[in-house]
This record gives structure tokens, sequence and C-alpha cells, in this order.
């Protein structure tokens, strides 16, 4: 790091820790400038420390967000490859058990849509995305080419956001310094790598839905389905109705109220099976494929399409 880079990156800090009626949000342009300079390494950690801490501290603002994925966007950018709906994966939720919406995810690629997958699940109480496909006999990605070859060949990649951005997956894990999540959580979820057609995304706190659609507004995403899920993950209760937040480009947004999802009663005493088991089709349990065929439901309807018919059809499909 240079002296002119540290000082550059002072400033930044010095404008949102300001007092009271004198801080405020980074312009984009200074958020795009600062994410630069945080991925390629250059300011101090103590600086990266109070950055970060800052940002949480004052609010997530969308310009200020915008400016912080323009910034990572040439990082973490898969070149080439076509894909119809992008999929984070950065929930961390202490209480969930298996990620169901993977299989969701693994039956719409069967189906033909192209799916990326990014994230990391690495402060998460349940089992991560990398171990369920690995139960599978899948292994991510190793960086962008290969991501590139998997869609091409399965419809289908998974790319942990260390093989995109290290440094950004650094700045993700920093959380276990400082006790607590930043922005750059939010930043990691909006990314959309290859510029699908569409996105589907979770949140675990209802306020940051208006984040999140106020920045693919901004960003000209094409379409974007928003909502409260699981562990903040973009997973349908079945048990619940739900409301769709929707960005579409040329049209604005929209909300989508779906019912609860009706299944037939299990024992109370039912373990839940294995993801693979359930994939493979040598296991049964009627709460989780409610949840799986309404993940289903709800990228259609991401990708402008619906119908808990059209879900339960796919779902079905995948054994054949």
């Amino acid at each position: 790091m240079t002296d002119d880079q540290v000082a550059r990156f002072a400033t930044y800090v010095a404008t949102l820790g300001r007092g009271p009626g004198r801080s405020r949000a980074l312009s984009r342009a200074e958020a795009e400038d600062a994410m630069r300079l945080l991925l390629a390494g250059s300011p101090d950690p103590i600086q990266v420390g109070a950055f970060l801490m800052l940002l949480r501290y004052r609010g997530e603002d969308p310009e200020e967000i915008t400016g912080l994925v323009l910034g990572a966007a040439t990082a973490t950018r898969i070149e080439g490859a076509q894909v119809d709906l992008d999929w984070p994966s950065y929930g961390a939720g202490r209480t969930r058990g298996a990620p169901w919406f993977l299989l969701s995810a693994l039956a719409l690629a069967r189906a033909g849509v192209r799916v990326l997958m990014h994230g990391t699940n690495e402060f998460s109480g349940g089992i991560t995305v990398g171990d369920a496909i690995a139960s599978l006999g899948i292994s991510p990605a190793e960086g962008p080419a290969d991501a590139r070859a998997r869609l091409s060949a399965d419809r289908f990649a998974y790319v942990p956001i260390g093989r995109l951005s290290p440094r950004l997956a650094a700045l993700l894990g920093l959380r276990r310094l400082l006790g607590l999540r930043s922005p750059i959580n939010t930043v990691a979820r909006l990314l959309d790598p290859a510029g699908a057609a569409a996105g589907v995304d979770g949140v675990f706190h209802p306020p940051y839905i208006e984040t999140h659609l106020a920045v693919a507004e901004r960003l000209g995403r094409k379409r974007l389905l928003v909502l409260k899920g699981g562990g903040g993950e973009a997973e349908r209760n079945p048990s619940r109705a739900t409301t769709a937040h929707l960005w579409i480009a040329g049209q604005g947004r929209q909300e989508v109220m779906l019912p609860a999802i009706p299944w037939p009663s299990a024992d109370a005493d039912e373990r839940e099976p294995a993801i693979a088991d359930i994939w493979r089709g040598q296991a049964v349990h009627p709460a989780i494929e409610a949840r799986i065929v309404g993940t289903i439901g709800l990228a259609l309807l991401a990708l402008g399409q619906s119908g808990d018919d059209a879900a339960g059809s796919i779902w079905r499909a995948r054994l054949t």
C-alpha cells in the first residue's frame, strides 16, 4: 500500500465517521473507489475494520451499496457465461438445517434453466451448500472458467465466493473478528457475476428488502425477486403465506402474495432425511418437498413464469 492510497481511504472513513450532522453516506463514486481499494489490499487493516463497522452503524444506503457492488464487479465477473438465474447463498442462520433450496436449483437445471449459485455459508449453523453438493457427488467450480464449463454441460454451477475473489471472501470473514456482519454481505448477494436474466435473493431482516430492490433498480438489473427467507436464504416456508418482492426493468416493483402450501401431515417424530436421499427419491418427506417445490415456484416467478403446478412437475421430473 502507498501513503496516497492510505490517505485516500482515510477520507472515506472520516466521511462516514464525523459527528452528528456532519457525517454522511458515501456517494456512488466514492463507494466504488473505496471497494476497489479494499479489493486491492490497499488500506491498513485498522482502516478496514473501522470502515466496515461505520457502514454497519450508519445503515445501508442504496447509492452507497450500489457503488460498492460496482467496485467489486470486475473482480467477481464471470465473462461469457450464459445464465438464466443468479442465486446467491450467503445465509448464516444458526438454526437452519439442510439447504433444501439447493435441490430446487438442481431440479430447475435439469428442466433446462441455467443456474449460477455463488456464496459462502461460513457462519451458518446448518449444512453448507458446499457440503450438500459434495453429498450429491458434485464439486464446486474452481473459478470463472470452470463455472462456464459446468453451466454449459450441466446448467448448474456453484462457485464459492473465495474462488471469485479471495479478498472479498476475507472481508466477509472479518465477521469472526468484529462479531457482526457488515454491509459487504449485502454487496456479495447483489453481485450477479454473470449478468443473469433474473435473480432470486433471500434476506433475514425484512428492512433489507427495500435496499436490495433499490440497488437492483440502480444497477439496471433485468429481474430480481427478494423475500424474507429461512436463515436469510432464498427458500420459501410452505407453512405460511409469503410476500415476494419483484423488481422488473421497464415495469418497476411488484408484490406478489404467495399462500401457504398444504401438504399431507407427517409423523411429528419423523427424522429429517439426508439431502441426497430426498434428491434421489430414496426418502419421502412431505414438508420438505413442499419447501422445495415452493422454492422452485419462487424461481419461476423470478423468471417471469408462475404456477405451483409447474413447480411440482419440475420437481417430479428430476427422477426421469
